[in-house]
């Protein structure tokens, strides 16, 4: 692998910023001070130093989320904050997108990456990655709601209606309800709770496959993940555990606006 393409894939600096950093003499490899952004190196093996600093390589990154509302689910924007823009400047590696979509008032776990096959397989429907959702509710749950969201929900599209894959809902208290989803339509778990008669007034993702939204975790806070916890997003939970997992730890969590 080229030098210069090495570092680009490990930190957050321009191919040209990294020809100037390395034409500089600001590069070592092995203690010795490389000037040749074209030359070859084994990316797992080189001891790369730039700037002093130490850089470790990895095939892929991945950041774990917590997205507040707010900021929308995008690479950049002109006019509203991202949720690239969260991250630390030396955090922003080339080629880091947000995995899937939240919508602006959603708050909840949001995986950002450069991984496009992980990302494709997390988020296509023909893989059956569950995604949980916690849903405060305007009005009590009703114990209809499970059947008829099993049995798949008829949405407007357009000038008709479009059914939804079949979903698994239960309650976690008279207003507050775990959905799990296979999918995900623009506002989809919204629009499936106003088509039973309900309203969404606030939404937290919770889950992703058994990767879990850390309770200790603020909004607009994240952390860097690995291989091993980013794969156990492609394997499914019960809906059960999700829900005594919302029951101990988000119960309370819009606890501020009930009072």
């Amino acid at each position: 692998m080229r030098l210069d393409r090495f570092l680009s894939g490990q930190t957050a600096f321009s191919r040209k910023e990294l020809t100037a950093f390395i034409r500089s003499g600001a590069v070592t490899i092995g203690g010795a001070v490389i000037r040749k952004p074209d030359t070859q190196i084994d990316p797992e093996q080189a001891e790369v130093t730039l700037c002093g600093k130490q850089i470790t390589y990895a095939a892929h990154h991945y950041y774990l989320l917590h997205k507040p509302a707010g900021v929308i689910t995008a690479s950049r924007d002109p006019k509203q904050k991202t949720v690239l823009d969260l991250l630390e400047p030396e955090d922003r590696i080339q080629g880091l997108f947000p995995s899937g979509r939240l919508d602006i008032d959603t708050e909840g776990l949001l995986l950002i990456t450069n991984d496009g096959a992980l990302s494709h397989q997390m988020l296509s429907p023909k893989h059956h990655v569950a995604k949980y959702y916690l849903a405060r509710l305007a009005k009590p749950f009703q114990q209809e709601y499970t059947e008829l969201f099993r049995g798949g929900i008829l949405l407007r599209e357009g000038d008709g209606e479009e059914l939804c894959q079949p979903a698994e809902c239960r309650p976690v208290s008279e207003r507050l309800a775990v959905l799990e989803l296979h999918e995900g339509k623009y506002h989809q778990v919204k629009r499936m709770f106003a088509a039973v008669g309900n309203h969404v007034e606030n939404l937290l993702r919770v889950g992703i496959g058994t990767l879990r939204l850390p309770t200790d975790l603020a909004p607009g806070s994240y952390f860097r993940i690995f291989n091993k916890d980013v794969y156990s997003a492609l394997k499914n939970s019960d809906i059960s555990e999700v829900c005594a997992f919302c029951a101990e730890y988000y119960s309370s969590y819009w606890i501020n606006e009930w009072k």
